[in-house]
């Protein structure tokens, strides 16, 4: 498909540089099948679901991957910043380089003193070994294991998506804003960001509804902000992400399917999970691995009955996704909608409830 049928016009100021306070403040927009609209909150969630229905959440943890430092060469030190974004064991990281062609093979790097209180008493050291062709490099700290991350966590800013760090620096808010309530398995680079809408008091009123909420796992790495650059979808290369399904999860959601449950997926990360894991009669089996599946406009949907999710950039990987889910016109009414009543968009923005696309 041409990627230019997933573009639409988003004026600047409809992208949110801070949460809505509280958490469940944000705007929801259900978009129900046929493209019926209705304005609502995320607090009205558990008056939107029927018991038995199970939400399922990304409960992946950011960590503060983004390291700004200087460049080592003889005499010399120069700026640099890096974004890790996949370890290789226990002293080495893939990770995006800035400025990129300031970094070469056999380079030293050493990044910022870290703060009072860790155990470390100087820089972080670490040796560029490779670059590739992208601009990522693979790193190897002077560190390991437990006491690198420590130093990481020290040293380290929370990876602010760019439409966000373009237009503000990160800060002390954002250790707590860009995660989730739940987060639990460190390893994300991004935040799974329809569940940063919940709060515990959300919970418990869900609770009480009678709507269960199941947790896996899928590490967000820096390709979700990657812009399609070809063409065609069919010349668009996904990114791979890391995530899991416990036994105990998949026995749980078939279970509720059984009882006549929705599946409802809080996010595109847990829905991609999901339905990388299903089996063709809708089976959720347990699940680790690597997954890069690529969801677009004609995808059979097998999984999951009901998504919630935020509002995505315009010609994107999750702007495809929403659109094969409930329909692109659909879509591209209900995105009018919100720019034109002032719903806030990306990360820090407010969210939609969205129904299967009519006839699914």
């Amino acid at each position: 498909m041409r990627v230019d049928l997933f573009d639409f016009d988003l004026p600047e100021e409809r992208i949110a540089l801070r949460p809505a306070r509280p958490r469940d403040a944000a705007r929801l927009l259900v978009v129900r099948r046929g493209g019926g609209l209705d304005d609502r909150h995320v607090q009205d969630l558990p008056d939107l679901l029927t018991p038995g229905d199970v939400l399922v959440l990304n409960d992946t943890k950011v960590i503060p991957a983004e390291l700004h430092g200087e460049r080592l060469r003889g005499e010399s030190a120069t700026p640099v910043s890096v974004t890790l974004f996949e370890r290789v064991d226990p002293s080495r990281w893939r990770a995006f380089a800035r400025p990129g062609r300031r970094f070469a093979a056999g380079d030293r790097l050493r990044f910022g003193a870290p703060e009072e209180g860790a155990c470390l008493v100087a820089g972080l050291d670490a040796t560029v070994e490779s670059k590739g062709e992208a601009g990522e490099v693979l790193i190897r700290f002077d560190l390991a294991a437990p006491v690198l991350d420590e130093a990481i966590h020290a040293m380290g800013h929370m990876p602010l998506p760019p439409y966000i760090a373009g237009r503000r620096a990160e800060d002390e808010a954002d250790r707590a804003d860009y995660q989730t309530v739940f987060a639990a398995a460190e390893g994300a680079v991004a935040a799974p960001t329809a569940g940063l809408h919940f709060t515990e008091a959300l919970f418990a009123r869900l609770e009480a509804a009678g709507i269960e909420t199941r947790t896996v796992t899928l590490h967000v790495g820096p390709g979700t902000f990657l812009p399609v650059k070809a063409e065609d979808t069919a010349s668009h290369r996904m990114h791979a992400e890391w995530g899991s399904i416990s036994d105990d999860a998949a026995a749980g959601l078939n279970r509720a399917r059984g009882r006549g449950g929705r599946i409802v997926a809080v996010g595109t990360t847990s829905l991609r999970l999901l339905e990388s894991a299903v089996s063709e009669d809708g089976t959720i089996r347990p699940f680790a691995g690597e997954t890069s599946i690529f969801i677009t406009p004609g995808y059979r949907f097998r999984a999951v009955d009901m998504l919630m999710t935020n509002f995505h950039l315009p010609r994107s990987t999750l702007f495809m996704l929403v659109s094969a889910f409930s329909g692109s016109e659909t879509m591209q009414a209900a995105y009018r909608h919100a720019i034109e009543t002032g719903y806030r968009f990306y990360s820090y923005g407010d969210a939609c409830l969205l129904y299967p696309e009519a006839g699914r």
